[in-house]
């Protein structure tokens, strides 16, 4: 178990030497409402682990180039991937994600209470503008029950809303590496509408070669009170990004000669994306007294896609790495609750239906060192989504909640190969799954919570890991290969809550059995290949928020992740060692100071255990401790408000990757190096009216 007894006897005994100091209180403390429970939850309920993050640490002084500069103190979360913009941020809970190459996988991923999980089951958050985000809820943990395909949790994004008063808000950012962001936002209220509207466009060279990137996006959020007890809340969101190179990935020798340096392939391949999305869509509640609350969302999401990949006649002889799709993704859902008294105690009883469908017209051409030629792939593929899903919590006590719940799904993926020179390759799969979930929260002193559950859970293949290799090249067949969903039982326990109205405590335990993971086997020029393996995980997450002085405020974060192959039957060494991609030990750090006089000043660090970069555990990424510094004034002068700012990222200059690409298959070209000591800063000018 690598001496984690050690580490879990140091934070039982640091947790009981706070209790026996400070004494427990039942002091108020603030409650923290979670909406991606689904169910109208306070934090301090829910009968499992889950985060919550505000716009003051999501915002305030903050680069905004990726959402892992807040998630970082989210314990279980492990991200890498800020500065490749061609690749997205890689984001695991739990261990699930940290397979993907590129986007999220594993985890459901709402923005404003709608998807941006597609229906095969793979997340993208291109088209979130960070300077315009409220408020994030992180469930960890299997959410099958709740939301369908997902092992690892749930995130979820609130946008702003408008306030009382109308503003406008301009940001100017600027940083090494010709870093320029222009933020402009707005919001308000007008009569029964609320109205919010954000723009940014970004611009950023890159710490290597070939790493330039250039982006639009445009966020609103309107929200219209029909009558006393119903809202309609409509959004509106549209993203343009025509350039994001790919610098590709390095050999250690070559990332630590010249870490600046892109890889030649992906140079002479010119790889990048080019994207352009626009998602529309629209949430009515309405409410009956207090026992009856409907609710019905309806989205729809627009995406043309385009990415070369690093191959070419230069390598290979020419094959397929030009990938482009043109994707229609839309669906909707309705829930009702009912909240009432059962035999005489409190209860609150939930339904649901969500239907999701993705259309992707998907096309390969040959890359020709960098030029886009003949057609090599064509296929439409098709998602079909239906989960109906209950829940019920039930006050057992008036300091002992029983939750139960369950959801049944059933996916449909379909592909029509149109391209007939290699056979017919349509296929089609059908997954049919119910996970249930039972858990018990218990209030059990002052304000310390306890809680325990058990769930099961499922995640279907996407359609970009039912790829199958031809050949053993890059070239690859339509179709779908061997692979199938992966189910997961899992077990937590916890407690979660405040000693002393100072100290705030999250701490949980979880084991779980995952069956037939989707499993990366080789990665080749960006395109990696799947199969399934049996692992075994089990961890501990825990942070603590300690308020030393009015204004002054200690965050910490530790997890503790033991995650092994089980079973593998297409790669029996693999049984045993570690999962790749997921160091076994992480702790997180932050001392932030505010004052009333609008100054600021937020010093945090990162320490990263090494993590494996393959299945068989022969290729390694070391260690690293990485610390940031932020500080500004925010200075009002009447209705105005000014707010410089400075950052500085990597304080101490550290060596370190910034993403670990997993079992490459030739060349070794596994590592991507993170920018070295560098500062940004800028001006924030707001007008409240």
């Amino acid at each position: 178990m690598h001496c984690h007894n050690h580490y879990v006897s140091l934070l039982l005994a640091f947790i009981g030497t706070l209790m026996v100091a400070q004494g427990l209180s039942a002091a108020d403390v603030e409650e923290v409402h979670v909406r991606a429970s689904r169910m109208d939850q306070t934090l301090s309920t829910i009968a499992g682990a889950a985060s919550v993050i505000d716009q003051h640490d999501i915002q305030l002084g903050r680069q905004q180039f990726a959402l892992d500069e807040s998630l970082n103190r989210v314990p279980g979360m492990f991200s890498q991937n800020r500065y490749n913009f061609a690749q997205d941020l890689r984001i695991s809970l739990r261990g699930f994600g940290a397979r993907a190459n590129f986007g999220i996988r594993g985890i459901r991923v709402f923005v404003d209470g709608l998807p941006s999980t597609v229906t095969d089951g793979q997340s993208v958050i291109d088209d979130v503008e960070l300077g315009a985000i409220n408020r994030v809820e992180v469930i960890r943990g299997p959410s099958s029950s709740l939301y369908g395909s997902a092992s690892g949790g749930v995130i979820s994004l609130y946008s702003e809303s408008g306030t009382a008063t109308p503003y406008a808000e301009a940001r100017l950012t600027v940083g090494e590496f010709d870093q320029q962001k222009y933020h402009l936002k707005t919001g308000g209220e007008i009569d029964k509408l609320n109205y919010f509207m954000s723009a940014s466009y970004l611009s950023y060279e890159g710490f290597r070669n070939h790493a330039e990137l250039r982006q639009g996006t445009f966020n609103s959020k309107f929200t219209y009170a029909v009558g006393e007890n119903s809202d309609l809340q409509v959004v509106f969101n549209a993203m343009d990004s025509p350039t994001r190179e790919d610098s590709g990935a390095l050999t250690f020798a070559a990332a630590a000669a010249d870490p600046g340096q892109a890889q030649p392939r992906n140079v002479a391949s010119n790889a990048g994306e080019d994207i352009d999305q626009q998602k529309f869509g629209w949430t009515f509640n309405h409410s009956i007294g207090d026992q009856h609350q409907f609710t019905v969302r309806n989205y729809y999401v627009w995406r043309d896609f385009e990415t070369f990949l690093p191959f070419g006649t230069h390598t290979f002889g020419a094959d397929d790495g030009v990938t482009g799709f043109d994707r229609f993704f839309y669906g909707g859902g309705a829930q009702y609750t009912f909240t009432s008294a059962l035999f005489g105690r409190p209860n609150q009883f939930s339904i649901g239906v969500d239907v999701d469908r993705q259309e992707d017209d998907r096309q390969r051409f040959l890359n020709d060192s960098g030029v886009k030629g003949l057609l090599a792939f064509d296929q439409v593929e098709e998602a079909e989504a239906v989960g109906i899903y209950f829940r019920n919590i039930f006050a057992v006590t008036d300091t002992l909640q029983f939750t139960f719940g369950g959801r049944y799904d059933s996916v449909d993926l379909m592909v029509d190969d149109k391209f007939l020179a290699n056979g017919d390759q349509s296929s089609k799969l059908e997954f049919d799954e119910f996970n249930p979930t039972v858990g018990l929260n218990w209030n059990a002193w002052g304000n310390i919570n306890l809680f325990a559950n058990y769930a099961t859970s499922f995640e279907t293949p996407t359609f970009t890991e039912l790829a199958s290799p031809s050949r053993g090249l890059p070239v690859s067949l339509g179709g779908f290969a061997n692979v199938s969903a992966q189910t997961a039982d899992s077990y937590e326990f916890g407690l979660r809550g405040a000693i002393h109205d100072r100290i705030n405590l999250d701490i949980a335990y979880f084991y779980m059995e995952v069956d037939d993971e989707v499993t990366s086997v080789s990665n080749v020029g960006n395109r990696s290949f799947f199969r399934n393996a049996d692992t075994e995980r089990q961890g501990v997450e825990a942070a603590a928020v300690i308020t030393l002085l009015d204004g002054l405020q200690v965050t910490t974060a530790y997890t503790w992740s033991d995650f092994e192959f089980d079973a593998f039957a297409t790669s029996p060494a693999a049984v045993g060692q570690e999962l790749p991609g997921i160091p076994e030990h992480q702790f997180y750090a932050e001392v932030a100071y505010t004052h009333a006089s609008g100054a600021y000043a937020v010093w945090d660090i990162i320490r990263v255990g090494q993590f494996f970069a393959d299945n068989a555990n022969t290729v390694a990424a070391g260690r690293h401790t990485v610390a940031n510094l932020r500080f500004g004034h925010d200075f009002e002068f009447g209705n105005t408000t000014v707010g410089p700012f400075v950052g500085i990222n990597n304080l101490f200059d550290e060596d370190y990757f910034a993403n670990v690409r997993l079992n490459v298959l030739f060349g070794g070209r596994t590592f991507e190096p993170a920018p070295d000591r560098n500062v940004y800063g800028g001006i924030s000018l707001r007008m409240n009216f």
